[in-house]
């Protein structure tokens, strides 16, 4: 893999700057699993804003839709205790601010995955979505969560 240095136009008058000259958005870079980019705050006022970047976020659904599948025979308590605890790990590192969408997206597909891989403990479907979201009533997955504030 060969990494190159190359500076890019950055920062609170990147937006204007682009587009007076006919080009698009500013662009963004990665740092630490994030993808920074620029934007405006609710205030309308520049702010660069942070969300998981691509490449962390398919490598971290690889390495859980293993995991799953390796834990599918388990008992299902034993299965959700330390899924919950990869899950907060993975929310005190990502969950920052203007980063909700991704870490709710993680939990979006942990549950496809669960929902597969318990269906494919047997030769035949043990789980409806019905009985699955029953099952998870029982068993909760840990909800998403912003622990940092960038702002304040």
């Amino acid at each position: 893999m060969q990494y190159s240095t190359r500076l890019i136009e950055f920062g609170r008058f990147a937006a204007d700057n682009r587009h007076r000259r006919g080009e698009g958005k500013p662009e963004t870079f990665t740092f630490l699993g994030f993808t920074h980019y620029c934007s405006k705050g609710r205030n309308g006022k520049f702010r660069v804003k942070r969300k998981t970047s691509r490449k962390k976020f398919a490598k971290k659904c690889k390495e859980l839709n293993l995991k799953i599948k390796a834990m599918r025979t388990w008992d299902l308590d034993k299965i959700f205790k330390p899924l919950n605890q990869i899950f907060v790990e993975y929310h005190h590192y990502y969950g920052i601010t203007d980063n909700f969408e991704a870490i709710a997206k993680m939990k979006d597909k942990v549950q496809e995955m669960l929902f597969y891989w318990l269906n494919h403990r047997s030769q035949r479907e043990s789980y409806t979505w019905d009985s699955f979201n029953k099952l998870l009533t029982v068993y909760p997955l840990a909800k998403p969560r912003i622990y940092v504030s960038m702002y304040q």
